[in-house]
């Protein structure tokens, strides 16, 4: 391995900042449109009132290392039994909506605005709020801090839809070299705090330089007037300028945090430091050595007085915490007590016994109960009350009891147990967010009162009855993370539970309510690659790939769980048949007794109906199969056309009818009975008269339904519409007259059905004042209730342009060229005036295309268009095209409002629009744009030469799943959760022809499929996976943290090391500590009895072997090894052991343990071996100790080598045989590791990493019985995991650090540089930004292009990638490459570099530099390719893409081809 590439396959999940903010709209556009809710007249009279007003909602904004995402929360307000009617048929397929109803809330959830991912990882995070209370037109930003010094502030830009730079600042590089003052490495990144108020924001960067960033002001010369036209008249918070202080110069030394207080006319920032440092040994005489010191920041003079400060605050205080005005001042958190401090008064709390007052003479005020402190997240949800987290999960309620200005005492109070966070947001005045990386993060609904008079008795009771009636089905079918709750609840009273916190009746009680929860599954510590439960043993190449699973130890404390991710899909089989030869499924519905007014009511009914006929369409005939109980062919007595093949067949008015077309006509039919039959001849003749010579050649190509219309796309690239009469149920044939005469060929099309509870595209036609208030009185023009919808036509031409027509009328209402080439927006091109500077570069590359390379683009054209608008009641339609070679494009329909619209209209004067100028006006979606998705894992398909088939079968509720499934070479499912689409592939059966869904009485919500092996299976998704993450997950609680996993693959058990905190008296821990040498008790003689009652909390750990439930239930614990009293268990692996007196390879469990017992007393360790019995039944017997033995130092790592077992215990490496009862050393190596993290083996070599000494290479020789070292890294590494890299016949040794780096070394005794062997030399050095704590070797599965030439034991077939988890929660792999792919992906990605417009202006070649942290490092080879980076080449619009390919001298489907083959042959799992 020479060259090898980075891929990221799972994001990183675990939130470590967030924050919320008025981003994608301003507080005064809420203020607009309150009114219209409230003033439901006579229905407010029945309902006790609402106790406060929701206000403006602000959006969150997370990010989790180098992901930004920014969601809005959707709040669904309980009018009960007002909208039950017309929403339900929107709702029913959602899941129903978390926590019950609460404060006139019946729910709120999480909606995706946008996601980037970053080239850095984002260190700190604030929201710069722009001044002017609640009534401010303006927007706030988002300042992101990156290491060293690198500021961005991003606001939100609607005409893009998404995030833009406003600023960089950057403090790096040699002419800010004296800002360092000679220091090389820093504990911690920039911290960003801004000022309430907006006027400034602060970045404390080095450590002790303070950088302000002056805010302009609103209305200053910086935000020009064409500006605030251009983002649609709102302007978002800006950075004017800024200047550095130097706060060594005020004479602070250690800053441990600052922040900016309310309440002052001009920004005032208070900072908490350190004078000087006191340390453990001199805590008991040295203990009050912080202070706060508040400046006063004139931004404008660049002056910073001092105005006040207080000294004598404890050692461990390490957060401010601004309290809100009226009050003001500030919170000084510490790990044993919290200060007040403002200009005039000061009072604490001590939280426990460890606090201690300055001189012993007053005594401190103590809470009601013992906490600690440190590591806690905070933020306010009343002005006086603060929420805090603590690093037990527990939520503490802190009342600050006041009097005018004046804080006279702390009060705190417990409230509910949660997650482990790592921050938390208000976001509002009624919701918070709990962001966490050691679990999931919650968004919770508070609402407070005064005692028990919070709430009127009516309304309590029908809480109280809500929560109460939620039984355990209900909790089954919401999203599957809600098991995870389950942690949570149970003895600890959760987030769920309603009941008040009376702790003192005149306090205020809170109470809680979960609404929404993103999922995560890091930190990954650790991971096994085991078989699925519905593994396939015959599956081979891709196919074989999806019977693997990876089970992960992530999560910490009462959090900790094991998450098992699969890649691909892989759904559970009901039956399966073989079907040789078919082309299309499709499946209808039929109700016998519908009414003909019945069509409207539209019912949750509707959602459960069962499917009346499936109909299968084979080479030359139609089979039409009955969906009853059992599947039975009534091909013979149904009218349906069956003597050739079937194009489509549908539903139309409103389920009473089956549409039917085939290539040369179509049927309609009510059940089994034709009562219609159109033959489609010549487009002008009658229908079912003509049959002219040119009619012969045209035939249906593909069809679009949409009820009452059925598009026809035909073969010679015209287009035809059956318009249906709902009142007669007959259909008739309507060529649209636009297209006889422009004669333009069209190369794909569809129907657009735009329902819900009010049409989405109609909004974008009208200025926006008009569609608020009179979209509800709009019916349709038949009277029918606007339930029905706009139904639309999009067309997409030869030519790659792109037109949406209105239907009937075919009226074009929004066109856009060239959409093939996939242009990051599409904008309706009578409005391209005004975006003038949009188009200007896409001109600008197409010019300098020479003639020569034309071509390449000609032949592509859109071959596939679908658009849908899945339900939920602001979601947005997507639209999806597929190009020739299997490019899938993605775009999300938005709505913005440019300023000057209205006038640009009539000057335009438009040649394309037959129907004169009269058809542009009103009728033009003007206001619509399209944004183009990123479409993550999908790899792309093969191209076909055969007849386009239909690919895309949208589905509206499979599993209570909604999104679309693609058929072809390589299948996927797009699911839509929160507005976003989840791309997962399905590998288990390869290619798929054709698709439908299927719910009956065996089959519940699920689905069909045929193989291009002519197999047609029946099956329904996985219930346990939860599909809204980047790979499907299933999450197992445990309770405990996870340390280790290792799979045991002849009984597909899991054995995993699992530690549980246990609360013990200091009298039982100090009685444990025995010396084992002299063998006395560790002496107590100094401490009070009482304090020996205290408790302690230790971790008590065991092995836990656990076995993957059959039918994908819980999994069951079939055994537990205990460890004994102050026993870690560091290792457990299973090892194959050669036997030495009967000659036979055993497999048994082993496991390696340390004795944790403070300083003094020697480290020991004992190795266990246990056999894994035969008999399952009994689950004592299940595992047996066959031998345990007490070594010295303690034993952290374990490896079979050649039926020996190595050991690493403390400094020592010994390898050992196995008699059967006794191990004997052999072999020993004593180099001088520290602590062994890692050893992998690969034949006789041995790889060990140390936990601080880099790696070594070492061989084992049976003859001399020897291990010797072959070469060592001779630079200081703290590794934290190692392995192997097999690339044909060359070996690698791969390291990952804690510097979030990832290194390449290889052992050339022969090359001079190598000190004749004893060095190891770097191959390739590369940044991940994520700590890698396991590697995992997997064979690479060959690609299409490789499987001609390869012979079987060729260097091509001996390739195996890198697959590693991280503490982020994200997985990726590094694969090999051959030289030819390597240069040419390199050539691009530095192409890229430019090429490509990167979020937040970050550098994605600085991100990917080795980090060395002040130690002398010397640079290694750029031999690894980043494929976060080339993934941005396929979002480059067409032109683009041809012309970077043409420049780096290569083709676009060659660097196509290369990394479509780079994601197959790491398709694993």
């Amino acid at each position: 391995m020479s060259y090898a590439a980075y891929k990221m396959m799972h994001y990183p999940t675990g939130i470590e900042t967030c924050g919320s903010g008025f981003i994608t709209q301003s507080r005064a556009d809420f203020a607009s449109r309150i009114p219209p809710i409230t003033s439901t007249d006579g229905l407010d009279a029945d309902w006790p009132p609402r106790r406060h007003d929701l206000g403006p909602i602000p959006n969150l904004v997370v990010t989790a290392a180098n992901v930004l995402e920014l969601y809005i929360v959707r709040v669904q307000e309980d009018t009960s039994a007002v909208t039950a009617t017309r929403d339900s048929s929107a709702r029913a397929s959602v899941e129903p909506m978390r926590g019950g109803l609460m404060d006139g809330l019946a729910g709120a959830s999480l909606e995706l605005v946008c996601h980037y991912r970053l080239h850095a990882n984002v260190e700190s995070m604030a929201v710069l709020a722009v001044g002017g209370g609640d009534g401010s037109r303006g927007r706030d930003s988002i300042i992101l801090a990156f290491r060293d010094a690198k500021i961005s502030v991003l606001e939100f830009d609607d005409s893009v839809h998404g995030l833009r730079t406003s600023s960089m600042h950057c403090f790096e590089g040699p002419e800010w070299l004296h800002l360092k003052r000679g220091r090389e490495s820093f504990a911690r990144g920039p911290l960003v705090k801004v000022d309430p108020q907006g006027r400034c924001g602060g970045v404390l960067v080095f450590e002790l330089q303070m950088i302000i960033l002056k805010a302009a002001q609103a209305g200053s010369g910086l935000v020009g007037d064409d500006d605030a036209l251009s983002s649609g008249g709102a302007v978002s918070a800006r950075i004017e300028s800024s200047y550095i202080i130097n706060l060594r110069d005020l004479g602070m030394k250690h800053v441990k945090d600052y922040i900016f207080v309310h309440g002052y006319i001009e920004p005032v920032m208070v900072i908490l430091h350190e004078q000087e440092l006191t340390w453990a040994g001199r805590v008991s005489w040295k203990h009050h050595t912080c202070m706060i010191s508040a400046l006063s920041i004139s931004t404008t003079m660049k002056q910073h007085p001092l105005i006040w400060s207080a000294v004598n605050l404890p050692h461990d205080a390490y957060k401010l915490l601004a309290v809100p005005s009226p009050i003001g001042g500030v919170l000084v958190i510490g790990a044993n007590s919290i200060h007040y401090h403002s200009q005039s008064a000061s009072c604490a709390l001590a939280l426990n016994n460890y606090a201690v007052p300055v001189d012993n003479s007053q005594e401190m005020p103590r809470s009601s109960f013992s906490v600690e402190l440190d590591a806690a997240n905070t933020t306010w949800l009343l002005t006086d009350v603060a929420l805090l987290s603590t690093k037990t999960g527990e939520l503490l309620l802190l009342n600050l009891v006041y009097d005018g200005r004046v804080v006279q005492r702390l009060d705190l109070s417990k409230s509910k147990a949660s997650v482990l966070t790592s921050g938390i947001t208000t976001i509002g005045n009624s919701l918070f967010f709990l962001g966490s990386r050691l679990g999931d993060s919650l968004l919770v609904q508070f609402t407070c009162g005064l005692g028990g008079s919070m709430l009127s008795s009516g309304l309590k009771e029908e809480v109280g009855d809500i929560e109460g009636d939620s039984p355990q089905v209900k909790r089954l079918r919401m999203s599957s993370s809600d098991a995870l709750q389950d942690m949570i609840s149970g003895e600890e009273l959760s987030l769920y539970a309603s009941a008040p916190n009376n702790a003192d009746s005149a306090q205020k009680t809170f109470s809680f309510a979960v609404r929404d929860s993103l999922i995560n599954v890091g930190p990954l510590k650790d991971f096994s690659y085991g078989l699925r439960m519905n593994a396939d043993a015959n599956a081979t190449g891709l196919a074989k790939q999806s019977n693997y699973e990876l089970v992960c130890c992530s999560g910490h404390g009462k959090n900790g769980a094991l998450c098992v991710l699969r890649q691909s899909i892989r759904p559970e089989m009901i039956t399966e048949v073989e079907l040789p030869g078919c082309k299309g499924i499709w499946t209808v519905y039929h109700k016998n007794a519908r009414g003909h007014n019945a069509d409207f009511s539209k019912t949750a009914a509707d959602e459960n109906e069962y499917h009346a006929y499936l109909i299968i369409s084979l080479e030359a005939r139609t089979m039409v199969l009955e969906t009853a109980d059992l599947l039975t062919e009534v091909t013979e007595s149904v009218d349906y056309f069956v003597q050739g093949r079937t194009v489509a067949a549908g539903n139309l008015f409103g389920r009473r009818r089956v549409v039917q077309v085939f290539e040369r006509g179509a049927r309609v039919l009510d059940g089994s009975f034709m009562t219609q039959e159109l033959n489609f001849g010549a487009p002008n003749s009658e229908s079912g008269s003509g049959s002219g010579s040119g009619s012969e050649s045209s035939t249906v190509l593909s069809v679009s339904i949409a009820d009452p219309y059925v598009l026809l796309c035909m073969t010679d690239g015209s287009i035809r519409l059956l318009v249906g009469d709902p009142s007669t149920c007959m259909i008739s044939i309507y060529t649209p007259s636009s297209f006889e005469i422009l004669k333009k060929s069209v190369s794909a099309c569809t129907l657009y059905h735009d329902k819900g509870p009010e049409p989405w595209l109609r909004k974008t036609s009208t200025d926006a004042w008009l569609s608020t208030g009179i979209s509800e009185a709009i019916d349709g023009a038949d009277g029918a209730p606007h339930d029905q919808g706009d139904i639309y036509c999009v067309v997409c031409y030869e030519s790659g342009a792109l037109e949406i027509f209105d239907v009937p009328s075919f009226n074009c209402v929004f066109s856009a060229d060239k959409f093939m080439s996939g242009k990051s927006l599409l904008v309706d091109s009578f409005m391209q005036e005004q975006a003038k500077d949009v188009e200007v570069t896409n001109k600008s590359s197409e010019e300098v295309i020479g003639q020569g390379r034309k071509e390449s683009s000609q032949n592509m054209k859109v071959v596939e268009l679908a658009m849908h608008r899945w339900a939920g009641q602001y979601s947005r339609p997507f639209l999806f095209g597929i190009l020739t070679d299997g490019t899938i494009l993605c775009y999300h329909a938005y709505l913005y409002e440019g300023v000057e619209n209205t006038s640009k209209i009539d000057n335009s004067v438009s040649v394309q629009n037959s129907g004169g100028l009269s058809s542009i006006s009103a009728s033009r979606l003007r206001n619509l744009r399209f944004v183009r998705v990123p479409l993550d894992t999908y790899a792309r398909e093969e191209t076909s030469s055969e007849s386009p088939c239909q690919r895309i079968t949208i589905f509206k509720n499979i599993g209570g799943h909604q999104g679309l499934f693609l058929s072809g070479s390589r299948p996927a499912w797009f699911m839509v959760f929160r507005e976003r689409l989840r791309v997962h592939p399905q590998l288990c059966d390869g290619s798929i022809v054709a698709f439908t869904v299927l719910h009956n009485v065996n089959c519940n919500h699920g689905l069909i499929y045929v193989t291009s092996q002519g197999i047609l299976k029946i099956c329904q998704l996985p219930s346990v996976s939860s599909y809204d993450n980047y790979w499907p997950v299933q999450k197992i609680p445990l309770k405990g943290t996870p340390h280790q996993v290792t799979y045991l693959a002849e009984k597909n058990l899991y054995p995993l090391i699992v530690s549980v905190p246990v609360h013990k008296s200091l009298n039982q821990v100090l009685s444990s500590l025995v010396d084992q040498e002299v063998g006395h008790q560790v002496e107590n003689h100094n401490l009070g009895s009482d304090e020996l009652h205290q408790t302690y909390t230790l971790d008590e750990f065991e092995v836990r072997i656990l076995e993957p439930e059959k039918s994908g239930g819980p999994w069951q614990t079939k055994a537990t090894i205990p460890m004994q009293s102050s026993e870690n268990a560091l290792t457990v692996r299973v090892v194959t052991l050669l036997n030495t007196t009967t000659k036979e390879n055993e497999t048994l469990l082993a496991i390696g343990t340390g004795y944790v017992q403070g300083e003094d007393v020697a480290a020991r360790g004992r190795v266990l071996l246990f056999s894994v019995g035969k008999n399952t039944d009994n689950p004592q017997n299940l595992v047996s100790e066959v031998y345990s033995k007490e070594l010295k130092g303690a034993i952290s790592a374990l490896a079979s080598l050649q039926g020996h077992l190595l050991i690493a215990s403390g400094p020592k490496i010994i390898l050992h045989k196995w008699t059967g009862t006794e191990l004997n050393g052999v072999a020993f190596f004593d180099a001088p590791p520290l602590y062994v993290v890692s050893l992998n083996i690969v034949k006789n070599f041995i790889l060990l990493g140390d936990i601080h000494k880099s790696i070594y290479f070492l061989s084992w020789k049976e003859q001399g019985a020897q291990l010797s070292l072959l070469a060592k890294d001779f630079g200081s590494l703290d590794c934290f995991a190692t392995e192997f890299l097999i690339d044909g016949s060359t070996l690698s040794l791969t390291v990952s650090d804690d510097q979030k780096n990832i290194q390449i070394f290889y052992y050339a005794p022969k090359m001079s540089e190598s000190w004749k062997g004893q060095k190891l030399l770097s191959r390739a050095e590369f940044h991940v930004g994520a700590h890698v704590t396991k590697f995992l070797r997997l064979q690479m599965l060959s690609a299409s292009s490789d499987r001609t030439g390869a012979a079987p034991g060729s260097d091509k077939t001996n390739r195996f990638a890198l697959l590693f988890g991280t503490l982020d929660g994200s997985i990726g792999c590094i694969a090999p490459l051959d030289e030819l792919t390597f240069r040419r992906l390199q050539s691009l990605q530095r192409k890229l570099v430019d090429a490509v417009a990167h979020v937040a202006g970050l550098n994605p070649k600085s991100f990917r530099q080795f980090r060395s942290n002040g130690k002398a490092h010397r640079p290694g080879p750029d031999s690894i390719v980043d494929c976060e980076l080339l993934c941005d080449y396929e979002m480059l619009p067409l032109e683009e893409q041809l012309e970077i390919a043409n420049q780096i001298g290569t083709t676009r489907s060659q660097i196509l081809s290369n990394l479509t083959d780079l994601s197959l042959g790491t398709s694993f799992l």
